[in-house]
C-alpha cells in the first residue's frame, strides 16, 4: 500500500480525498479537527500546521496540501494583515509540510506532492486580490520544486473554479448565488468536491508518471472559453 500524507483532510476537498484513497492507501491525516470517518488505514494527527510542530512520520510515498482560504474582500477593506494571514495558510503551510517530510519522500515509492491553486490566478477577478497573491504563490512553488526535485519527485497542483464545499458557504449562500455562479461557467455547473478528488487521486498515483511542474486548471469553462 502507498503512504499518503494529507494536510486538512478533514474538510472540503481534503475530506473527499482522504475518503477515495482510504480504501487502497495507508493515509496519514494531519488536521485541526480529526475527521468523521474512521478506517484501519487511517491514521490521524491533531495538529495545526501553522502553529504547532508537526508529527514524526516514518515513510511517505505522497504529499497532498489542503488547507485554503477565500477572503474576498475590496483591496480598501484588505489590510495587510489579511494578505499575511491568506499567505501563511496557502503557502507558508505548505513550505513547512514539505520541509519536514522531505527526506522521508525521497525515499518513497514514485513520490509526489500535490499542492492547491485556484481559477483566480489566470482569470482577474474583483475581491480576489489577496487569495489570488496567495495562490500565485503556491503556482511558483510548484514550478521551481518540480525542477529541483525532478526526476525524484513529481509536484503539481489543482486550480479549481468554485468547490460545493464549507469554504465557498459564503459564495454559495442562497439560490440566487448558486444561479448566478452557475450561469458564469460555460459548463453550466461549478465543482463538487469528488470531482477534485478524482484528479487529486490520478495526481498521485502512478499513473501520472509523466506530469510534474503543472497547473490543473479545473475550471467549468470559465477560464479557457468565452461563450
Amino acid at each position: 500500500m502507498r503512504k499518503i500524507l494529507i494536510v486538512g483532510g478533514s474538510r472540503g476537498i481534503g475530506n473527499s480525498l482522504l475518503s477515495r484513497l482510504v480504501e487502497g492507501n495507508k493515509i496519514i491525516n494531519i488536521s485541526r479537527i480529526p475527521p468523521s470517518i474512521s478506517h484501519v488505514n487511517l491514521t490521524h494527527h491533531t495538529c495545526d500546521v501553522l502553529t504547532d510542530e508537526l508529527p514524526t512520520v516514518e515513510e511517505v510515498d505522497s504529499i497532498i496540501y489542503c488547507p485554503g482560504s477565500i477572503n474576498l474582500k475590496p483591496i480598501s477593506r484588505l489590510k495587510l494583515e489579511d494578505f499575511r494571514n491568506d499567505f501563511e495558510i496557502n503557502v507558508i503551510g505548505a513550505v513547512k509540510t514539505i520541509q519536514q517530510y522531505l527526506p522521508q519522500l525521497k525515499r518513497g515509492n514514485k513520490p509526489s506532492i500535490l499542492l492547491f491553486s485556484t481559477v483566480a490566478t489566470t482569470l482577474g477577478m474583483p475581491f480576489h486580490a489577496s487569495v489570488a497573491a496567495a495562490k500565485s504563490a503556491v503556482e511558483g512553488l510548484v514550478k521551481s520544486l518540480g525542477a529541483e526535485l525532478a526526476p525524484t519527485i513529481r509536484v503539481n497542483a489543482i486550480a479549481p473554479t468554485v468547490t460545493d464545499t464549507e469554504l465557498a458557504s459564503k459564495i454559495l449562500r442562497n439560490e440566487k448565488m448558486i444561479d448566478m455562479i452557475t450561469e458564469r461557467h460555460p459548463l453550466k455547473k461549478f465543482l463538487n468536491p469528488e470531482e477534485v478528488a478524482d484528479m487529486a487521486e490520478f495526481l498521485v498515483s502512478p499513473r501520472s508518471a509523466s506530469i510534474s511542474g503543472q497547473v490543473f486548471k479545473m475550471d467549468c469553462g470559465i477560464v479557457s472559453f468565452k461563450i
